[in-house]
């Protein structure tokens, strides 16, 4: 049995940061998390309670940040393959 962590989503090859998921617990935290804000446009909420909205999206965000945090691949500046 392998001792090797299996990351969600890998560090990016340029930059900083996530890349697309790897896994498919990544590939459904990411698409729960855009459904939900697909579902807050389609209830209109960025019009008619644009406070709950946006509170909700930072919220949505921070939550996905730090689940690609703890379940990603340790993130530093990468330059591309070295």
């Amino acid at each position: 049995m392998s001792t090797k962590q299996k990351y969600w989503f890998p560090a990016k090859r340029y930059g900083w940061g996530w890349g697309m998921p790897s896994s498919w617990q990544g590939w459904c935290v990411l698409l729960a998390y855009l459904m939900l804000l697909i579902l807050a446009v389609i209830l209109k909420l960025p019009d008619h309670q644009p406070l709950l909205f946006w509170s909700g999206f930072g919220l949505l965000s921070l939550i996905f940040l730090i689940i690609c945090w703890r379940k990603g691949e340790p993130t530093q500046w990468r330059w591309g393959e070295k």
